[in-house]
């Protein structure tokens, strides 16, 4: 996916503070290396979905301790005022299900993670998206181990549409996501807020 209608000129400086969140759904697409990932960022807030929960109990996995951990509790999703506060610098989505993106996609914001997508948008928080469905045939972990997938048509066209997303670049490749996280710390080293 190309983040080619990707608007990031106007994006407000976060504090010098600022925080990498990470936010985890209910796919087990990439979840291990997702995690592995987690350990290169510093700091990082984690936000886990109810989805997510279980997931992590099916692949056996434990997050990490020395994390700020925020778990999907209130139907208000009452953390994700913290990017009011800016709070964060970038928002990462990985592993996204298809649940998440289309619920992004269409604006619906009722779950702790897809709060975290839309108020990120609303202030400007550039986010890395790793879409689980991004080709018609793929292969993926499950627990007991590799599975075919065969995503469906609807699924590869809310893909698409959240890539043209502005502050949103998908990554449909657990190495597009090392490279747009290396590409974002390189901005943030740099002082540029976004990449505009």
């Amino acid at each position: 996916m190309s983040d080619a209608g990707t608007r990031r000129d106007t994006a407000p400086r976060p504090r010098e503070a600022a925080r990498w969140a990470w936010a985890f759904t209910g796919s087990g697409h990439f979840f291990v290396e997702s995690l592995a990932l987690i350990a290169t960022l510093d700091p990082v807030d984690l936000f886990v979905s109810k989805a997510a929960e279980e997931v992590l109990r099916m692949y056996r996995q434990e997050l990490p301790e020395h994390l700020r951990i925020y778990h999907d509790l209130s139907a208000s999703a009452v953390p994700v005022g913290r990017f009011y506060e800016g709070r964060y610098h970038t928002l990462v989505v990985s592993p996204a299900s298809a649940n998440t993106v289309a619920k992004c996609v269409y604006g619906i914001a009722d779950s702790l993670v897809t709060n975290c997508f839309a108020q990120a948008g609303k202030c400007r928080v550039p986010s890395i998206v790793f879409a689980c469905d991004t080709s018609p045939e793929m292969i993926t972990m499950a627990p007991r181990g590799p599975v075919p997938v065969y995503p469906r048509a609807i699924d590869l066209e809310n893909t698409d549409r959240l890539s043209r997303f502005d502050y949103c670049t998908v990554v449909e490749t657990i190495g597009a996501l090392e490279q747009s996280i290396a590409a974002r710390k390189a901005e943030l080293a740099a002082g540029v807020s976004s990449d505009g």
